[in-house]
């Protein structure tokens, strides 16, 4: 039987924009089930002791991920803008991802916040912003938004983020595949390879 990808994500993330972008009709041609895994950098960061973005924290490596990104981006066809931001706060957002991690239209709100963040340059931090995103992709965005900022939605995002934690997730995007880790968008090919052959 073909063992699912996990899809870690975090809407700050760069490559995850990448990953996002392609991660469902890649495991769709491979025949791979997906998993949506939202959870937050933060507290993954802030277990080894970071302050910030490794990208902001070390300016050399944070200047050659966005030149990176453009040539990435480039290459994929999707467009980009540098956010004027960086990172930026996306609480409901993940909210929402986490709490309706197993809906039909997840993969397309996952994608559309990505693009409003790093080919939009919107501030996804602003619950308009998200709520006219939820409106866009054809979904009513008071249940949705209701639904995800309950006690109940709000401890899913918590406890996603601690699993993360306890798994050994350091960064974003992260694929899990019956507990192998396979880190960052290039390695998308390996964990599908590696749920293939399981």
């Amino acid at each position: 039987m073909v063992k699912p990808v996990e899809f870690w994500f975090e809407f700050a993330s760069t490559y995850s924009y990448l990953a996002a972008a392609r991660i469902e009709e890649a495991c769709a041609d491979a025949g791979v089930p997906l998993l949506w895994r939202q959870f937050l950098l933060g507290p993954v960061f802030g277990a080894q002791g970071l302050t910030d973005s490794p990208f902001n924290l070390y300016p050399v490596k944070g200047a050659y991920m966005w030149t990176d990104m453009e040539r990435c981006c480039a290459d994929l066809g999707l467009p980009f803008v540098k956010p004027s931001s960086f990172p930026r706060g996306s609480l409901l957002a993940a909210r929402i991802a986490a709490t309706h991690a197993d809906a039909a239209w997840v993969g397309a709100f996952v994608r559309a916040v990505y693009r409003a963040n790093f080919a939009e340059d919107r501030d996804i931090a602003d619950e308009k912003v998200i709520a006219s995103i939820v409106d866009e992709i054809g979904q009513d965005s008071a249940a949705v938004i209701a639904a995800a900022t309950t006690p109940e939605g709000k401890a899913l995002l918590r406890r996603s983020t601690d699993e993360a934690l306890e798994r050994g997730l350091f960064g974003a995007p992260s694929f899990v595949v019956d507990g192998a880790l396979f880190w960052g968008n290039d390695r998308l090919e390996q964990a599908l390879a590696h749920a293939r052959a399981a």
